[in-house]
């Protein structure tokens, strides 16, 4: 496949992701967190199905289509309800939650595959069906907890594209929306095509490589937002956003130098501009939004 062919995969799961935001970002205000999140692992454990027989491209984006749109669902609901169980002796914990589990899921998923497509039996296979019993071990624990939400009518109406922002989340949202975009432009560069672009720069490198340069910005990623909680949001935000910069420098400067410890190294800093804007962003945006509207206040 060709970096063309790999973007528009990946960008066929951006895409859906954002169509799901729009359209199923406050579904679980209304009907519960849980049937959400239930629906939307049943999605997960058919695209990972079709990942596992995937033979071409076409079978690759509606893949891609399907996780995207069950990620979005799951995205909101899932963030929505660890905001409903904060514990007012202790609050932030579901903000840190929110903040840093996506980017340790993307840091122990990039690194098992790792391991798998260099130990295990056939890895293309082997990876989807790890995530295949993952997801379905998630839909057995779920049904077992508790509804946070009670149900309240308006959630076909609310399946309308829209932004579902207060307007003083807005006002954080505008401030700190810029930094959110170029952080994770730069994640997504070198979650899709960080592999080829380190094989590019080091074509005699170990194999293994290619993937844990993308590991290499989430294992940053992750502390980060553990070690910028306590850090005031206007401080954090523009922090990871002042560190894109030098992060695209060292990247282009990897390209036109051959040197993969300049790739790594960007990397590293873009995992901290990542963590940084990341929780920053998130609790000045969603802090500020009243509790009946923070599922829809978290896909937006």
């Amino acid at each position: 496949m060709s970096a063309l062919d790999i973007t528009v995969v990946f960008s066929a799961y951006a895409l859906a992701l954002l169509i799901a935001l729009l359209t199923t970002g406050t579904l679980s205000d209304h009907v519960g967190r849980r049937p959400v999140l239930l629906g939307a692992l049943a999605v997960q454990v058919a695209s990972m199905a079709l990942f596992a027989t995937a033979d071409g491209l076409t079978t690759l984006i509606g893949a891609r289509v399907l996780q995207g749109i069950a990620t979005g669902a799951a995205t909101s609901a899932a963030g929505a309800a660890l905001l409903d169980l904060e514990d007012p002796a202790r609050p932030g914990r579901p903000a840190l939650a929110n903040s840093i589990a996506p980017v340790t899921g993307m840091a122990a998923g990039v690194l098992a595959a790792t391991l798998m497509v260099r130990f295990a039996p056939v890895p293309a296979i082997t990876v989807y069906a790890a995530l295949i019993a993952v997801f379905a071990a998630q839909a057995i624990a779920l049904v077992s907890t508790s509804e946070t939400v009670r149900r309240r009518p308006g959630a076909l109406r609310s399946t309308r594209p829209h932004l579902a922002l207060p307007s003083a989340a807005a006002h954080a949202l505008l401030l700190n929306g810029a930094g959110v975009v170029a952080v994770w432009a730069l994640g997504g560069f070198y979650s899709s095509l960080g592999p080829g672009f380190t094989r590019l720069i080091s074509p005699d490198g170990p194999e293994y490589a290619d993937g844990l340069v993308f590991f290499t910005l989430t294992t940053v990623a992750a502390p980060t937002v553990y070690f910028t909680r306590r850090m005031r949001a206007d401080v954090s935000a523009p922090l990871g956003s002042c560190a894109v910069i030098p992060a695209a420098v060292l990247t282009l400067g990897a390209l036109h130098l051959a040197d993969p410890v300049l790739v790594f190294t960007g990397a590293a800093l873009a995992g901290f501009g990542f963590g940084a804007v990341s929780q920053g962003a998130l609790r000045a945006v969603v802090d500020s939004a009243p509790a009946r509207e923070k599922g829809g206040t978290l896909a937006s």
